[in-house]
């Protein structure tokens, strides 16, 4: 039995693939699942689970797991063939469930794992105690009159050659995941190195690198950065969010996504009892305010528990 200031690495073998995810606290306890968003993985909630273990509370009580997804982490790519529509996550999740026989759990979810976990909050609500949403609030939707065009776009858009295996330092990774996100340094590095893997230098080409430098690759399947080729139009997006029925909070960054406040204008008039915090920070406010998120989150939980 593990230890509760241990991070474990899991797998989960389900049918067709195995995901990993990180844990933190006892086997027997009550888990919390994390999952992360759109090219990230489960070392999102490390900064979350590395103040768990230093603190004491009611989240020390509960087995704290985060995900990596399909294609992302250390978890599998999907089959050949295959590609990552996004209701296919929710049958992951139900078949991860269904593995671990989890009853009615809570669930803390970021960004796309948010979206997701949304979904499955409506189709499935016997499995979800509580759902906390992080800076990301209902889903994505597209106009009925673009179907055609997004479908022509998405399968465009997995035809186009991805022949060539690019290689990098990490040095490199790092900095170009700085240049597209807001993290800070520090918080970068815990998700590229669990989306990197090392390659044979001498098995690759590598002008403008230095020839004694450890070279990697992505680990995150490629197929991930296809475009869907459907979209849910506003109004089948609103039906399914209102189908939660688990208590629901929104933690966001007040520099976060503007899909945020946009979500909660089209996504929140049937909610009931819908509790939300704005923290100051950006899109992965779970990494930058673990002191403030981890007492929001126990109180959370505890409330739930109490009226139970």
């Amino acid at each position: 039995m593990a230890d509760n200031n241990e991070i474990d690495e899991l797998s989960y073998q389900l049918e067709d693939l195995k995901l990993t995810a990180l844990a933190c606290g006892n086997e027997t306890d009550e888990p919390v699942l994390c999952l992360h968003g759109y090219l990230d993985n489960a070392a999102s909630f490390l900064p979350l689970i590395q103040q768990i273990t230093q603190e004491s509370g009611f989240l020390c009580e509960r087995r704290i797991i985060a995900l990596d997804w399909p294609g992302h982490g250390h978890s599998d790519h999907r089959s050949i063939g295959a590609h990552y529509y996004f209701f296919d996550y929710v049958s992951d999740l139900l078949a991860l469930f269904t593995l671990n026989n989890w009853q009615a759990i809570d669930i803390v979810a970021h960004s796309m794992g948010a979206m997701i976990a949304s979904a499955f909050a409506a189709a499935f609500p016997e499995k979800v105690k509580s759902l906390t949403l992080i800076d990301s609030f209902g889903f994505i939707c597209a106009p009925e009159a673009l179907a055609t065009d997004q479908l022509r776009r998405g399968v465009l858009s997995r035809v186009k050659s991805s022949n060539a295996t690019r290689c990098f330092t990490e040095e490199m990774a790092v900095k170009a995941r700085l240049h597209v996100s807001d993290l800070t340094v520090e918080h970068v590095k815990l998700i590229v190195q669990r989306s990197l893997i090392e390659v044979d230098a001498k098995s690759v080409a590598t002008e403008d690198i230095d020839s004694t430098s450890v070279l990697y690759r992505w680990r995150s399947d490629p197929r991930l950065r296809t475009v869907s080729p459907y979209r849910l139009s506003l109004k089948q997006g609103q039906q399914l969010f209102s189908d939660i029925k688990c208590p629901l909070q929104l933690i966001y960054g007040d520099k976060g996504m503007k899909m945020v406040t946009t979500g909660l204008e089209h996504f929140s008039s049937n909610i009931a009892n819908l509790k939300i915090t704005k923290l100051s920070g950006g899109h992965h406010v779970h990494m930058e305010k673990t002191k403030e998120l981890l007492p929001i989150l126990s109180h959370f939980f505890s409330e739930i528990k109490t009226s139970v």
